[in-house]
């Protein structure tokens, strides 16, 4: 399986071993890293029978002012942002990344806010003969995760999940 890691994180695929597929022909990511699986899998030639997309990062429908303000407080203090962005991740549960972390920059921070997710790159992989599988948490504090469930359940298989967070914890 190939996956593709979170923003500031590095290595944490274990910790969604209950919904990862361990195929040479899965591909997933958490978060910025599922914007990057999708990447790979439409610009990948090679056979990819599912593509698994945790907590989406889905910053589409927020306004231009809000990742000027996010982008500006990294700028400002690095620190406080990961502190507080960890924070937001693990919500609902008490769980630590400390062990995954490897801050990101600027410039992955940008990509992971202004990246636009669009239904014919969706239908492009389904067109390969991919199963997607999104799965998102009703208590994420990173997403607005109502708009990624309506523009994702309209060309995947979704799951909403209940009670848990953006790193799929309670």
């Amino acid at each position: 399986m190939r996956y593709f890691s979170g923003f500031s994180l590095q290595a944490e695929q274990s910790l969604f071993r209950d919904y990862l597929i361990h195929s040479e022909y899965c591909v997933a990511g958490f978060s910025y890293g599922a914007q990057q699986a999708l990447e790979y899998v439409l610009a990948s030639s090679t056979r990819i029978d599912r593509l698994i997309l945790l907590s989406p990062a889905f910053f589409q429908t927020q306004k231009s002012s809000f990742i000027r303000a996010q982008l500006r407080y990294f700028e400002t203090d690095q620190h406080a942002y990961i502190e507080q962005f960890l924070k937001n991740v693990t919500a609902p549960s008490a769980y630590m990344l400390d062990t995954y972390l490897n801050v990101g920059t600027k410039e992955e921070l940008e990509a992971l806010l202004t990246y636009q997710w669009e239904s014919a790159k969706i239908q492009e992989v389904l067109a390969k003969g991919t199963v997607i599988e999104v799965f998102l948490g009703s208590d994420d504090k990173i997403i607005d995760v109502q708009e990624a469930f309506l523009f994702f359940k309209a060309l995947t298989t979704t799951y909403f999940i209940k009670g848990v967070g953006h790193l799929l914890k309670e």
